[in-house]
């Protein structure tokens, strides 16, 4: 914005020192700078668009017809000029040729309102002391529908900068050249804001006015995720890019890795390629980490997993032309269409694939990394499913409206992100539910209620829970007590069994612990369930004798479930004739393909 005043301002008159001050203010910001707008030199008396009462007035023409000489302090004056700029950088005044018609009291009263309600988070200068605390939601067009139809609030009628007369004017434009584009400019020096923060904060300049560090090119290949790929762009802005020779020479990084616990991508910048490959490479590691494959490993081989996860995300970019892939990488067009896991079945048939594997990180290493590697001011997320899941799903809806079409597999893998299984306590939850009756109580005379007292001439049946409800909605538990069984998984598993047996008021639970022989503890009140087990650690561990004597028992009704709880370091299992689960550690596989659910506690 121009800073021209006219000739014959005297200097110590302390209205127009006021306003100059509170102008520098305004002009202090570089988006409200950037707007090439124009103080009217005509003095208040000589121009019939100088407010009388107010502060500013602004025209689509781009002049600011100011009060300068209503006493005022410079951050009041401040804020009334960075209202009336951003009339013009929000679009409210478009300059156009030929005749303009003037915009209704409701158009002006919502432009005023999201003007303000900006500049309240805005933090320039200092607003009237008359304006309303609070700022109603909604755009321009919705809040001028509603107040067309329902009336303007009053503490909305004048929130503007001329008091009760119009702060916005649309003029015919007078400029020799096209019409000016108020909201471009604007726009533009928003993004140069945001882009010389987002350089302070990654130390590529020490201050926001000093001079900028040349960008890297995997770090140029950062910016162009955040600015023009909108699928990785929420990903890329919370990712931090380690790029360390020698910590990558000690860890064997041949080109890159990822850590997703601690959103780290490491580099090794002695490898050179064009800013394509390098985006290639980086888009790689953060589809690793976004789809969390370092997880879904399960009880396979960490590094064929890897590999056929490199094929997946390999086949998907190329698919959708993110950068160029560099020589050497994993990619066979016979594999399109396939998930992760049907990739590793084929590999692990195929022994003459294995002799030729390489990630990222090098032959015969994944780059996929079970733990963050050791540097100064390392840190970790606090909520890794919630952030990979959330940038990856606002991504995907920025994406399809803006760039279209993507791999139908990875379309599949970021909608099921949107819909993540049950964690393992609310699918035992489901189990109990289903397989586990609740008891029924039934009413009696023979059994006064409680509440008898109250009308003692009134008779009112009791509620008790007839003794056969006991074997109808009990259930049984056999349960490893090995030395190799963690106590931490004991604690977590019977926890919540006896919690969810509580709370569906179920008697008792008969329980039968194993190691290298069963031991009977009979039924057990739900709520002793955890101080009766006792770890007893005879070596490995035979259940099939616990499940045999626990099914067979005369006592145990024959349509009771079995849950099982074991470290998977077990025997294989069968269980006759009935409903049953297993209870084992994350990451852990039974030794046996098991007919009924099994829950992984995490």
């Amino acid at each position: 914005m121009s800073t021209r005043r006219p000739a014959d301002t005297p200097e110590k008159d302390p209205a127009r020192a006021a306003f100059a001050a509170g102008l520098a203010k305004a002009l202090a910001n570089p988006a409200l700078a950037a707007v090439p707008a124009e103080l009217c030199t005509i003095e208040q008396d000589h121009c019939s668009l100088h407010p009388t009462t107010g502060w500013v007035v602004v025209t689509s023409n781009g002049t600011l017809h100011a009060h300068r000489t209503r006493r005022a302090e410079p951050e009041e004056w401040a804020w009334a000029l960075a209202h009336a700029l951003l009339h013009l950088g929000f679009g409210h005044l478009p300059a156009a040729n030929g005749p303009r018609t003037q915009p209704d009291a409701a158009d002006l009263a919502a432009r005023c309102t999201v003007v303000n309600r900006f500049l309240a988070t805005f933090h320039i200068g200092r607003a009237p002391d008359d304006l309303p605390a609070v700022w109603p939601g909604g755009d321009e067009e919705t809040l001028a529908a509603r107040w067309r139809r329902d009336g303007i609030p009053a503490e909305y009628r004048a929130c503007g900068t001329a008091g009760d007369a119009p702060d916005q004017l649309l003029h015919s434009w007078w400029g020799a050249d096209d019409p000016e584009d108020w909201t471009l400019a604007f726009a533009h020096a928003l993004t140069r804001t945001v882009s010389a923060a987002m350089d302070l904060a990654a130390g590529r300049r020490e201050h926001l006015d000093g001079p900028r560090r040349p960008q890297r090119p995997w770090e140029r290949a950062l910016s162009w995720f955040v600015s023009h790929y909108p699928l990785l762009g929420g990903l890329a802005a919370g990712l931090t890019l380690v790029a360390d020779a020698e910590l990558a020479r000690a860890h064997g990084i041949a080109i890159a890795a990822v850590n997703a616990e601690a959103g780290e991508i490491y580099l090794n910048p002695l490898r050179r390629h064009t800013d394509e490959e390098w985006r290639f490479i980086l888009a790689h590691e953060m589809l690793h980490a976004a789809l969390r494959h370092g997880d879904r490993t399960g009880g396979r081989d960490p590094y064929l997993f890897n590999v056929a996860a490199d094929y997946v995300i390999n086949g998907w970019l190329l698919e959708m032309g993110v950068g160029d892939m560099p020589e050497g990488l994993l990619h066979d067009p016979a594999l399109k269409g396939l998930s992760a896991e049907e990739v590793y079945d084929r590999l692990v048939r195929d022994q003459r694939r294995l002799r030729r594997l390489a990630t990222l990180r090098g032959k015969g290493l994944g780059d996929i990394l079970g733990e963050p590697l050791p540097r100064a001011g390392s840190g970790s997320y606090v909520d890794l499913d919630e952030f990979y899941r959330r940038g990856l799903l606002q991504g995907f809806d920025l994406h399809t409206r803006e760039r279209g079409l993507l791999p139908a597999g990875l379309v599949e893998e970021i909608r099921a992100l949107a819909h993540p299984p049950l964690p393992w306590d609310a699918q035992l939850a489901r189990w109990f539910d289903e397989f586990v009756p609740r008891p029924e109580p039934l009413r009696s005379y023979a059994r006064p209620s409680r509440r008898q007292a109250a009308s003692p001439d009134i008779p009112r049946a009791g509620r008790y829970s007839p003794p056969e409800e006991t074997p109808r909605c009990t259930f049984g538990v056999v349960l490893d007590t090995s030395g190799s069984m963690s106590r931490v998984l004991l604690g977590k598993a019977l926890g919540a069994i006896a919690s969810y047996a509580a709370a569906r008021d179920v008697p008792a639970a008969r329980l039968v612990c194993c190691d290298a022989a069963p031991h009977d503890a009979g039924y057990l009140p739900v709520a002793e369930l955890a101080s009766r087990v006792r770890i007893h650690g005879r070596g490995g561990t035979v259940l099939q004798p616990g499940i045999d004597l626990l099914t067979r028992a005369p006592d145990f009704p024959a349509t009771a479930p079995v849950l099982i709880i074991t470290d998977a370091e077990c025997d294989v299992l069968r269980v006759p004739r009935r409903e049953h689960a297993y209870l084992i550690p994350q990451g852990a596989t039974l030794p046996f393909t098991p007919r009924g659910p099994v829950f992984h506690v995490a």
